[in-house]
């Protein structure tokens, strides 16, 4: 008798692990791409394959390899923020090292050439912004600057103050991507409660701006409450 009920136990047990799995593979609704396998040969060296995220524990990496690169800076989307347009965050983030006109003090050293102008970089996206910023960090540093711009306004963004300042920039204008380009936001919403993970090594103690992954999620809470409302 004793084994009789063993037996039901384990295949109930069996049934409720069944099930539990099949509900699991139910509510993932997600698209398999999202996970699509890339061989590490093919890997750039600071890049993180889609397949790193463990699917069932609600992870996913916003890979530019799938449709959710599209939340990455250096993604291409138009958005306005206080009057001005930006190709991408990217743009924004590096023009802000740019001088923002003829008597801004980092045009006073006729060594330093800059090879674009700001607005030059507010319309640049990708790779091509990127490069962009690379130039100018050598021009801070050869001029000693330890500070950005953004209408007029100086940040020192490594300071505890200029981190903030230079985050909530940065978070008002990821809002604005989501927010000014409706295919963006469905996407987000889509993504329900996955946990965002980013798709290139992050250096250590990144600051707040630089965590694109967690100020989707926080964009995407904010939508989902509202839509609740």
């Amino acid at each position: 008798m004793k084994n009789i009920f063993r037996l039901l136990s384990v295949l109930l047990l069996c049934g409720c692990i069944h099930a539990t799995a099949q509900d699991s593979k139910v509510n993932d609704n997600y698209p398999d791409q999202w996970w699509v396998f890339i061989p590490p040969s093919e890997l750039k060296s600071w890049e993180i394959a889609p397949q790193a995220a463990d699917r069932s524990k609600g992870e996913v990496i916003l890979s530019k390899r799938t449709e959710l690169g599209i939340f990455s800076n250096l993604s291409e989307a138009h958005f306005e923020m206080d009057g001005t347009h930006y190709a991408s965050v990217e743009g924004l983030w590096q023009g802000m090292k740019y001088p923002e006109g003829p008597n801004d003090e980092r045009m006073k050293d006729p060594n330093v050439v800059w090879p674009y102008t700001r607005e030059q970089v507010y319309k640049m996206s990708g790779f091509e912004s990127k490069a962009a910023g690379d130039a100018a960090n050598a021009n801070m540093k050869q001029l000693g600057i330890k500070w950005i711009t953004y209408k007029g306004k100086k940040i020192e963004y490594k300071t505890e103050t200029g981190k903030v300042e230079h985050y909530n920039i940065i978070y008002r204008a990821s809002e604005q991507k989501v927010l000014q380009n409706p295919d963006i936001k469905s996407l987000l919403l889509r993504t329900g409660n996955l946990k965002f993970l980013p798709d290139h090594t992050q250096q250590p103690n990144p600051d707040p701006a630089y965590l694109y992954f967690d100020i989707f999620m926080k964009i995407r809470s904010g939508l989902s409450s509202k839509a609740a409302q």
